[in-house]
């Protein structure tokens, strides 16, 4: 049971222009914030999704001991587009063909700032496709961004992670309920259960299924049994239509793709004032440190530290995992203290 304020809204944008062609239209924004805004309006966390999750997904990093303390600082978790709860591919007529990550956080940054008169922002945390997110909001608000948490993320989509998405996406492609675009007749049964056992094998890390973890600590039977629970499952769950629009998100990552920076990445990177910590998983294959090692020495305030173990991208969102975990925390927390 919490001991901290939650509230939970929708967001409507109206129409909503995407900055490479079409409009969402009646644009909605799912949100839910923790803890209590302070007179100052600058105890401020943006804390976004990452790919198919939604707030409740991520509420496990909030709490008085946790990553995040809902006792000091006002958290919003803005749901990304397509996450299945906000406007998206899956529940919205004409869907643009690409709505970026900065689509997405130019729409947070109105929601903060026209429903809780928010400029500030303390820090921004994000995993994944929110690390991503994180990293614009450094990027496109200098001023703005105190500190930022990259975990498992990157300033651009590496090219050796464009290759596993186009391999999801032609995936999705192959289906014969695929009509084009990303929209599909019905949901695609087998070409999710494909996409899944794809995932599989880039979630975690070569070292992960060498120790057989998915026995020894997450007590599955055996292969097969893992990949169904955790794999298909999940994937089946989902939208094919919102899976391929946030596919396209991810890949089109890019902090410097618009007109403040003319996809000088290097010029974003020294643009961004937030003090910024790079935490990438040590066996991550999506977000290698050697991406981050690379960003670093742009970064007027950085530090580099990566996650230690074989969890891979996994270790990014460690509940349920002790020594992850306890990283974490003592890195998050020292530098929202210093």
């Amino acid at each position: 049971m919490t001991t901290w304020p939650i509230q939970e809204g929708v967001f409507e944008l109206g129409d909503l222009a995407a900055e490479r062609g079409g409009v969402i239209q009646n644009a909605k924004l799912n949100w839910q914030t923790h803890g209590t805004l302070n007179a100052a309006r600058d105890n401020v966390i943006v804390y976004p999704t990452s790919y198919t999750a939604t707030h409740d997904g991520q509420s496990w990093a909030i709490g008085p001991d946790m990553l995040l303390d809902p006792e000091k600082y006002f958290i919003v978790i803005p749901d990304m587009f397509s996450n299945g709860l906000s406007s998206g591919a899956g529940n919205t007529p004409d869907y643009p063909a690409l709505v970026t990550v900065r689509d997405n956080v130019l729409a947070q940054e109105r929601l903060l700032r026209e429903v809780w008169g928010i400029e500030k922002i303390a820090a921004v945390y994000g995993f994944s496709m929110g690390a991503m997110q994180a990293y614009h909001w450094a990027a496109l608000f200098p001023e703005r961004v105190q500190r930022a948490f990259i975990v498992c993320g990157s300033a651009r989509t590496a090219i050796h992670n464009r290759v596993f998405l186009s391999g999801l996406l032609r995936t999705l492609e192959a289906a014969p309920e695929h009509l084009g675009g990303g929209r599909f007749s019905a949901e695609p049964v087998l070409a999710l259960k494909a996409f899944g056992h794809i995932y599989a094998g880039w979630g975690l890390s070569q070292d992960f299924y060498r120790a057989e973890l998915f026995c020894t600590a997450l007590g599955a039977p055996d292969l097969e049994t893992y990949l169904k629970t955790d794999w298909e499952a999940g994937f089946a769950s989902c939208k094919a239509a919102d899976l391929y629009a946030q596919a396209m998100t991810w890949m089109h990552g890019d902090i410097s793709a618009n007109d403040l920076y003319g996809g000088d990445l290097t010029r974003a990177l020294e643009a961004v004032r937030a003090r910024v910590l790079l935490l990438p998983g040590e066996t991550d294959l999506y977000f290698r440190v050697a991406d981050n090692a690379a960003e670093l020495p742009h970064l007027r305030g950085g530090e580099l530290r990566p996650i230690p173990g074989i969890w891979g991208h996994r270790a990014g969102s460690p509940a349920g995992l002790e020594a992850e975990l306890a990283f974490l925390k003592v890195a998050v927390r020292g530098w929202l203290a210093g």
